[in-house]
């Protein structure tokens, strides 16, 4: 269990839980519960127009973490105290943790002083112990409170939500997902929730969290990363985080209750005002309509043709069927609603409905019981009317369908039978036109038995005398006229096609041949100008030499190919000879093919100019690469040997680092000597850098006369500048620490056997076991803690490795370290004579102008006797110059 967590009764710290002083938080736990609690401090502290930026820091006088207080409980604390002294702040933050504990939590191992002081652990824990109490404890939902309540509140809103399953504050967030969840449920405008991924949770995070700042009023408390890259994030932060959550949308949610509230009273008087309005409306429009159809149904005059007594029928019908039933719903409706709305108003204490004028109930009733009596014996009078006018026309209404029938099928035909197609069809449409002519023949004869009935029908109309006779026999001469005229215009169709048939199967076989052999013949012209316009890329003279005799192949060819071109030729002048006899007019082209005459001979044209282009650019090419294998031999030559000398010298440089020939003056003095002779090889590096430019502009991507690249070279110069220079520093800082530590040369040959020694891997450092190992060997005997801090003197980057620099300053350290008190008294006794004391204007008059102000300014914090101000005596004067740690 976590050193602060709670329980959601009003007991939160139990004793088993007790923090544990000795532990150390997590830092990734320690990290999000910082920025979590931050962020949850100031989103209450920014309604007193205040925040922190530090949590550990900024709680320390108190005065923040009591105005905390006041703003989340609403409540007045004691007065603060406003001075600046340790026993000032300590009563502030008792005050604070008085109020804390009034509000029945149980406060354990957490003191002022430890807040006071700013530990973190205990700061971290007093905030979390404010939060359950004042954001978490209340929450209720389903008989559960505090954390089973906010737990229990996060699954049932996000049990809907595929991917989501809360059971716990840590890992079930981690996806994201929960938090886009809380928010979709409750504001589904802010995220589009479909669009969300499960693998993808640092974007789903990083959206609710934006959303949740940006329109909801939650500050960011996490950040994505921080959750992502934590195995089991923060409990605390967590729950701190998504109680934010609850309180932002449950105040929401009641605000949304109060103003349902209010809307649901306004719209039962809307709806009431509403029912009366339509109810008048609805009177108004069923009256109007009983007046406007009880005229047409009372009408009983007959009409003269038999369409004109079937619309009549046809509107009785659809007045049965269309128009009257929704004006019978229409009426119960009005009945209904107006019982309803006197329900309702007498339920609200409204006065009853009073319909205008004429708009009753009753009214409406009475002219309905008008409508149904007209309605009676009208179907029945227009059955009997439209019998007997259904013998009249029976016969004409056969003619005319037959008569039309007929007419539909000629419309068009003595058109199509005098068009000329066929004179600039193809074989295959003639061949088609054949058989649809064919088809229309047997067409024609079936429709002989009808013209007959048509003529018979005109007849009998013409002796029963029918009225309209004389339009009759006019259509049916008419019919009789057109029929003998589609007879001859077939016959003489028929001719015209099989002739032209003959015709173009003779020009078909001929077009097929000269499509057989002008595809091949233009699929190589196309290839050839393909290949002959191709851009080629060459980066060899052997490649370049290829492409010059499969060039030369190419032509050798041509002589025959021209014979192929003038035989397809000869093909297409054959059938334009044909159709100039026998006046064929074609209206195509080649059926089998889209290659023309023209085509060809342009295709061929082209070709026969593309070869001595081609043939310049593979001479062109050829030179240039000639020049290109010039320049790779010049740079290859150059580079074998800058880059082994390069090579050379490093390892010479770090020869000399770890050997120990010689003092260190000579060591250096050699080094210098390195320096200058790789200094006056610069002049080739820069000859080769010309070289290399030469080849990039010539766009040489690769070199078979070298394996080292410029890059390569420029890297290897810089890291031999580097490592001379740092050499140099090296030993130059090594001779200082020698003067200024008093190390002779033999301690110095023994520091620097005893690093080489366990210097295991050569790489002028050690690692952490190394240097233990090293320490053991001489003499040290150390625990984890000493081991620790020697380890944050010799490594305080904590990079985890030591350099000799570095175990040199250790181990003279170690030797002066006894003498420094000695020589402090010394120095003080020499100063201050036979007084105790020292002033800063001792030190103006004893020391040089900079170094006596240096002193003054390290004295300031201190105080002296207080006999003498401004004066410091032997322990004040020591721990001003060289700190508590180092005395």
């Amino acid at each position: 269990m976590d050193h602060y967590d709670s329980q959601q009764t009003n007991d939160y710290m139990q004793p088993e839980e007790d923090w544990d002083r000795d532990l150390l938080l997590d830092p990734a736990w320690e990290k999000q519960q910082r920025k979590t609690f931050t962020a949850w401090c100031n989103s209450h502290l920014r309604k007193a127009g205040t925040q922190i930026e530090n949590i550990e820091e900024d709680f320390r006088d108190g005065l923040k973490l009591m105005l905390l207080l006041e703003v989340i409980s609403g409540e007045r604390l004691a007065k603060p105290e406003r001075g600046k002294m340790r026993v000032h702040k300590i009563s502030n933050v008792n005050k604070a943790l008085d109020f804390i504990a009034s509000k029945g939590v149980k406060l354990v191992s957490i003191g002022a002083e430890e807040i006071v002081d700013g530990n973190v652990k205990m700061t971290l824990g007093m905030i979390w112990t404010i939060i359950l109490r004042f954001a978490i404890q209340d929450i209720s939902v389903e008989e559960t409170s505090a954390k089973e309540g906010l737990l229990l509140w996060c699954q049932r809103k996000t049990a809907p939500y595929k991917n989501v399953n809360i059971q716990n504050f840590h890992i079930s967030w981690k996806d994201g997902l929960g938090f886009c969840a809380l928010i979709h449920r409750h504001r589904p405008e802010l995220i589009d929730y479909g669009k969300l991924r499960k693998d993808d949770p640092l974007t789903n995070l990083n959206t609710a969290f934006d959303v949740a700042e940006k329109y909801l009023d939650i500050p960011k408390m996490l950040d994505a990363e921080d959750i992502v890259g934590t195995a089991r994030p923060d409990e605390k932060a967590i729950m701190t985080y998504v109680s934010s959550f609850y309180h932002a949308f449950s105040g929401a949610q009641k605000a949304e209750t109060a103003a349902n509230r209010i809307c649901k009273v306004l719209a039962v008087n809307q709806e009431n005002e509403q029912l009366m309005e339509d109810y008048e409306k609805l009177a108004s429009d069923l009256l109007e309509w009983i007046r406007r159809t009880i005229p047409w149904l009372e009408n009983r005059v007959p009409e003269n043709t038999m369409h004109a007594m079937q619309q009549k029928l046809e509107d009785f019908r659809d007045y049965r069927r269309l128009h009257k039933p929704p004006k019978v719903q229409e009426k119960c409706q009005l009945e209904i609603n107006f019982n309803t709305l006197q329900t309702k108003l007498r339920l609200s204490n409204r006065p009853a409905f009073m319909p205008s004028e004429g708009r009753m109930v009753s009214d409406i009733n009475n002219a309905w019981g008008c409508l149904e009596q007209a309605e009676k014996g009208y179907e029945e009078w227009l059955l009997n009317e439209i019998r007997r006018l259904e013998r009249l026309d029976h016969l004409a209404e056969k003619f005319r369908q037959k008569a039309s029938i007929h007419e539909a099928w000629t419309d068009g035909k003595e058109a199509m039978l005098r068009q000329k197609d066929y004179e600039t069809a193809t074989l295959s449409e003639i061949k088609a036109l054949l058989k649809k002519h064919e088809a229309f023949e047997s067409d024609l004869a079936a429709h002989q038995d009808r013209v007959e009935q048509i003529a018979a029908i005109a007849q009998e109309l013409n002796e029963l005398d029918y009225y309209d006779s004389p339009s009759v026999n006019a259509r049916c001469q008419k019919i009789c006229d057109q029929w003998d005229n589609l007879g001859a215009l077939t016959q003489k169709r028929r001719e015209a096609l099989e002739r032209t048939e003959k015709l173009l199967e003779t020009i078909d076989q001929l077009y097929l041949e000269y499509a057989k052999r002008a595809a091949p013949f233009n699929n190589w012209m196309e290839g050839a100008m393909e290949d002959l316009q191709d851009t080629f890329i060459v980066h060899t003279i052997e490649e370049i030499q290829g492409l010059t005799t499969a060039h030369e192949q190419f032509k050798a060819t041509l002589p025959d190919a021209d014979k192929e071109r003038l035989a397809i030729l000869g093909i297409h002048n054959e059938v334009s000879k044909i159709v100039q006899t026998y006046h064929v007019n074609m209206a195509g082209t080649n059926p089998y093919t889209t290659i023309t005459p023209q085509e060809i001979n342009g295709k061929w044209d082209h070709v026969r100019q593309l070869v001595p282009r081609r043939d310049q650019a593979l001479t062109e090419e050829h030179a240039r690469q000639q020049h290109n294998e010039r320049l790779r031999k010049q740079f290859g030559a150059q580079a074998n040997v800058i880059g082994p000398w390069i090579q050379t010298k490093m390892e010479e440089i770090g020869r000399i680092s770890i050997e120990m020939h010689g003092t260190l003056e000579d060591q250096l003095s050699h080094l210098r000597q390195y320096e200058k002779s790789i200094v006056n090889y610069k002049p080739k590096i820069d000859q080769l850098e010309g070289d290399h430019q030469l080849i990039q502009e010539a766009l040489i991507f690769d070199n078979k006369h070298t394996n080292y690249t410029m890059e390569h070279i420029r890297v290897g110069w810089e890291q031999l500048l580097t490592t001379i220079a740092r050499t140099i520093n090296e030993v130059e800082n090594q001779i200082l620490t020698r003067d200024a530590k008093g190390i002779s040369q033999e301690q110095m040959n023994e520091f620097r056997a005893s690093f080489n020694h366990f210097d295991r891997k050569k790489t002028g450092m050690m690692d952490t076991d190394d240097f233990r190992a090293c320490l053991i060997s001489m003499g040290y005997n150390m625990g984890e803690a000493e081991f620790a801090r020697i380890m944050s003197i010799v490594d305080p980057n904590r990079l985890g490795v030591v350099t000799f620099q570095a175990f040199i300053d250790f181990m003279s350290r170690e030797t002066a370290d006894t003498d420094t008190a000695d020589q402090v008294m010394a120095s003080f006794k020499i100063l201050a004579g036979d007084k105790n004391y020292i002033t800063g204007d001792e030190l103006r008059r004893e020391l040089p102008p900079d170094q006596a102000e240096y002193c003054i300014a390290r004295m300031a914090p201190y105080n002296g006797p207080d006999s003498v101000p401004g004066a410091l005596d032997y322990m004040s004067f020591s721990t001003a110059l060289y700190g508590e740690s180092d005395l």
